[in-house]
């Protein structure tokens, strides 16, 4: 098996009803409920204009090798409708993986969910202007090159978070999150009661009957000190 150049045709996907019900939960609250622990670095981030707050659908993984996007365009020819694809770059932020034309492919001919690349993509004269969601670290005229190696449907890290196909991507406004497929059911009822408490805070605020009294006591458990005197330099 040549690892570095291995392309997986199959993924274990998760249900799509868990999908379509994440999307309706905001990433910081799924986060929330993951120990704050699953979602990506901020220097990626939308740069696109989707109508849809919500983007989600299961991982389609790619791993390249530094600004090298031949394992990209394999990915591709061999994505899924709903697919969300997971691009790993080592890190590189001085070519471009992707411009115009492979974009509009991706959201005209394959019909995917959306694209997360840890690297920067071209043309966003255009491509921030459309109704797909593209996350990225930014943008370049620098091009790639298209050698190799790379892999698809293997492990990655994008963003500091490891990713493996078919784990659900959530992604809105804020940001990106990883839910893994195994625990998605579980991840998903806590998500949606911690959602619910959240609008009753909110509605608390609004109404004017929050209760703050939670604050003090969380700083004198941590060892946090109130001094009836003002600071002396």
């Amino acid at each position: 098996m040549p690892v570095g150049k291995r392309i997986y045709l199959q993924r274990k996907l998760p249900d799509a009803q868990l999908i379509e019900d994440f999307k309706k939960i905001p990433a910081s609250n799924v986060g929330d409920v993951m120990g704050r622990n699953c979602a990506m670095n901020p220097r990626i981030h939308l740069v696109s204009s989707p109508k849809a707050q919500m983007m989600a659908g299961p991982a389609f993984t790619v791993k390249l090798r530094a600004g090298d996007n031949l394992a990209l365009h394999g990915a591709l020819n061999h994505c899924n409708e709903g697919d969300v694809l997971v691009v790993s770059n080592e890190g590189d932020t001085t070519r471009a993986l992707m411009g115009e034309i492979m974009m509009a492919y991706l959201m005209l001919v394959k019909k995917v969910s959306g694209i997360i690349l840890d690297g920067p993509i071209r043309d966003i004269d255009e491509i921030g202007k459309w109704d797909f969601p593209v996350y990225c670290t930014g943008t370049t005229p620098g091009g790639p090159y298209k050698e190799g190696p790379g892999e698809i449907n293997v492990p990655v890290s994008c963003g500091e978070i490891s990713v493996n196909p078919g784990d659900i991507i959530l992604g809105d406004p804020d940001g990106v999150v990883v839910i893994p497929r195994n625990d998605a059911p579980q991840i998903l009822k806590d998500a949606q009661k911690f959602q619910e408490a959240d609008e009753k805070k909110l509605i608390a605020v609004r109404e004017g009957t929050s209760n703050r009294d939670w604050v003090d006591k969380a700083l004198l458990d941590h060892g946090f000190e109130f001094i009836d005197a003002a600071y002396e330099a």
